[in-house]
């Protein structure tokens, strides 16, 4: 895939050295995980850049399943599904609330991982959040361990306090 991105950036490169203007659109934000980056660190240093901030697949989906996701001193960790289920298990020991990308085939140790941690019940699978025919629900209530690449697992830190159960804080 580099030699994909090598191309790539020599051929807006040439566009840009021509005086042409170019627009590189992406799906999120553009510098979150999104392919964009991958170019811009091979041109930004060449020509004028501006970068618009789009709106992070995590913070759309949190949104689209009003999934209130960190208050006060909580902790946000946001975590590849693609490493190690050691990894991923002891990061998420670590922290208060979860975001897990990149779910795809990784979905069975994902789920193990939050087994371990004692998270999986506050664990909600969202697929293709913010496009057209997303989908989500709890993740102990998905029956398969299929995920599209464009899954992601959102774990609230704050669902635990007393006020989020609604008593008196």
């Amino acid at each position: 895939i580099t030699d994909f991105y090598e191309e790539s950036a020599e051929k807006i490169a040439e566009h840009l050295s021509a005086g042409r203007m170019v627009a590189v659109l992406s799906e999120g934000d553009p510098l979150f995980y999104g392919s964009y980056m991958h170019l811009h660190v091979r041109l930004a240093h060449r020509f004028p850049t501006e970068v618009i901030p789009g709106v992070t697949a995590m913070s759309g989906c949190w949104s689209a399943t009003g999934t209130p996701i960190v208050q006060g001193d909580d902790v946000l960790t946001v975590l590849p599904g693609t490493m190690s289920e050691f990894e991923l298990t002891r990061r998420l020991a670590d922290t208060d609330a979860a975001v897990i990308m990149k779910v795809g085939r990784n979905l069975p140790k994902i789920r193990r991982a939050l087994e371990a941690t004692d998270k999986l019940a506050r664990a909600v699978y969202v697929e293709r959040g913010t496009m057209p025919g997303g989908a989500s629900m709890r993740l102990p209530d998905k029956q398969d361990d299929m995920a599209p690449y464009f899954a992601i697992i959102l774990v609230a830190g704050w669902s635990g306090r007393p006020a989020a159960l609604g008593a008196e804080t």
